[in-house]
């Protein structure tokens, strides 16, 4: 564990400026374009798969993600930018695992992107911790992506804090009936829709150098999640390499994208 030792320009933004602020990786990261995501940790399919794209299409041009570390939007975040294009902000100290199910993404991170807390060694997350934990990653983001939310979820918190920061809030399309709270935040003008990735990635980087995002029709087609045998049929010898680059897993004989 280490002392973050210089004032982050970032962070005075919120109430008030963190009493102290833990580290492990590369403090590097801090100094890039950044862009929190946050959003339910039990999303939909779709959430799931459009905010690992948009967290991909950042990382592919040099804009690190910041999350929280959490299951569901958070951990999809994370995953789609690459650890070591990533910040995970935790509610706990910074050598405990929380959740435990993202033991593996969190050690990642640590060893090749950035884990931040203001916790001391062995706090345990509390309720009142989420939300310091949320404050701090919507501080560190140039913009604000909210994946997915409920009216009533803890996600609108972290959006409390952005418009009180002066944040500018991005949102997913959702359907009538899903994400209320997202297509509140659409309602009322205080979010925008994300309604192409690379339109959306290219306010951060001069567009001459932009690294599309192109879609993939194997994983496209994987994430119907069809049998061995039709993904096999249909591409050959894109299984194998995808199997071996660990971009899909076989499950029960059916295909699963990572």
């Amino acid at each position: 564990m280490k002392i973050v030792k210089n004032k982050i320009p970032e962070l005075f933004s919120m109430k008030s400026y963190p009493k102290q602020l833990f580290y492990n990786g590369n403090l590097e990261l801090l100094q890039r374009v950044k862009v929190s995501i946050v959003g339910s940790r039990k999303p939909t399919k779709y959430s799931r798969e459009y905010i690992q794209k948009i967290s991909l299409a950042l990382s592919k041009n040099g804009i690190c993600v910041v999350s929280g570390g959490a299951m569901g939007i958070d951990a999809t975040a994370h995953s789609g930018a690459g650890s070591s294009n990533t910040i995970a902000v935790l509610p706990c100290g910074i050598d405990l695992r929380y959740p435990s199910v993202n033991k593996n993404l969190l050690n990642d991170i640590q060893n090749s992107g950035l884990l931040l807390s203001q916790f001391e060694l062995g706090f345990r997350a509390t309720p009142w911790n989420f939300i310091i934990r949320n404050e701090l990653v919507v501080a560190l983001g140039d913009v604000l992506i909210v994946g997915e939310a409920d009216l009533d979820s803890g996600t609108m918190r972290s959006v409390e804090f952005a418009l009180k920061m002066g944040k500018k809030i991005f949102v997913l399309p959702h359907r009538l009936g899903e994400s209320s709270g997202t297509n509140q935040l659409v309602k009322e003008s205080k979010a925008e829709v994300i309604y192409d990735i690379n339109e959306f990635v290219s306010q951060f980087t001069p567009s001459k150098n932009l690294q599309l995002f192109s879609k993939d029709d194997f994983i496209e087609f994987c994430s119907t999640n069809p049998t061995y045998d039709e993904a096999l049929a249909k591409y050959p010898q894109r299984v194998f390499e995808a199997e071996l680059n660990g971009e899909i897993e076989i499950v029960k004989g059916r295909v699963l994208v990572l």
